[in-house]
């Protein structure tokens, strides 16, 4: 199969529609498993093939690295140098079952370019977020494609959502989705990242004489880390008037469902991953296939984030780190920051 091109979702109308139309075929789809077989409480029901993702996403938030540690320390997907080779895989996985349920093996994620609504003053009523596109903020959202009807079946409905005293267990329901845009702090955020914020997370050097591995990421490899990866997932610069950045800022100003383990209940999800993954492609189009840390990082403190080290999807073959250094035969965008 030929490599497809990811595009922005205001330039192409054609993946905006064919994304929307995509994911409801998701949402309905029976994936053939079940909420018992991943852990989720209450009575057996069948997983949709959307909501595979959602379970995924947050049971690997609660999978500690290393094994045995405090997945809120580090965990499989997040505050680690895994964090952009995971959702690469998912992002991935998405795409190739969006172009099984559609019948288009040249379709290709769009991306939301958040950074261009940052210079435009944050704005909640973004062409990305108007009827057209994905549907405005609300509790629930209550228009656009994922508007939600209690009388309607096959209108989007949230099924698995995050429950617990820390989000990190699942429970079900059966609801509309919640956005809540740029809620005052510390509920949420006003701004989202701008071209700026991009470019100082793209332009890192580390210190005269570093390994090559530390523009990526350096020890102890978690949220205090210097390098690219702690500064795109938005842990870093340290900063008290503003402790969050880039990935992290954008979760926190949209709010809602884009807030807890199971943020993939929100469509803008993907989107906004697929533009952290074209930070990322455009980082390595500027320095190389470059990760860390390698094998021979100790495993007892690092297993699952090494180069090697299998990223296990319930949703098909596990990958590596360092099989996802290099997407051109798979896909490419149409412009990089």
């Amino acid at each position: 199969m030929a490599a497809v091109t990811r595009r922005n979702i205001l330039t192409d109308t054609t993946a905006r529609d064919d994304y929307v139309r995509g994911v409801g075929l998701l949402k309905q789809e029976d994936s053939g498993t079940t909420t018992k077989q991943f852990g989720v409480p209450g009575p057996t029901a069948p997983l949709r093939t959307y909501d595979l993702f959602v379970v995924w996403h947050g049971r690997t938030m609660r999978t500690p690295v290393p094994p045995g540690g405090d997945p809120q320390t580090r965990n499989a997907a997040h505050r680690g140098p895994i964090f952009l080779p995971w959702h690469r895989v998912m992002l991935s996985f998405l795409e190739q079952n969006l172009q099984r349920v559609l019948n288009k093996p040249d379709f290709a994620l769009p991306y939301w370019d958040w950074a261009a609504d940052g210079d435009a003053g944050s704005p909640t009523t973004a062409t990305v977020f108007t009827p057209a596109y994905l549907g405005g903020d609300g509790d629930p959202v209550s228009d656009g494609p994922f508007a939600f009807d209690p009388n309607d079946p096959n209108s989007f409905t949230v099924r698995i959502e995050a429950a617990g005293p820390t989000g990190m267990s699942f429970r079900q329901t059966s609801r509309g989705l919640r956005r809540s845009f740029a809620q005052p702090v510390p509920f949420g955020w006003p701004t989202l990242p701008t071209g700026a914020d991009v470019k100082d997370a793209l332009d890192y050097a580390p210190p005269a004489g570093s390994a090559a591995g530390d523009r990526y990421d350096t020890a102890d490899f978690d949220v205090s880390s210097e390098g690219f990866r702690d500064r795109l997932e938005g842990w870093v610069p340290k900063d008290p008037l503003q402790p969050i950045h880039l990935h992290n800022q954008v979760h926190v100003w949209l709010g809602g469902d884009m807030g807890p383990s199971t943020s993939p209940n929100d469509p803008v999800f993907f989107l906004h991953h697929c533009n952290v993954d074209r930070i990322w492609q455009s980082w390595l189009h500027r320095y190389g296939t470059i990760y860390a840390p390698d094998m021979t990082a100790p495993a007892a403190t690092l297993q699952g984030e090494r180069i090697d080290d299998p990223i296990v999807s319930p949703l098909g073959a596990s990958a590596t780190p360092r099989s996802v250094l290099d997407v051109s035969a798979l896909y490419s965008y149409d412009v990089l920051p």
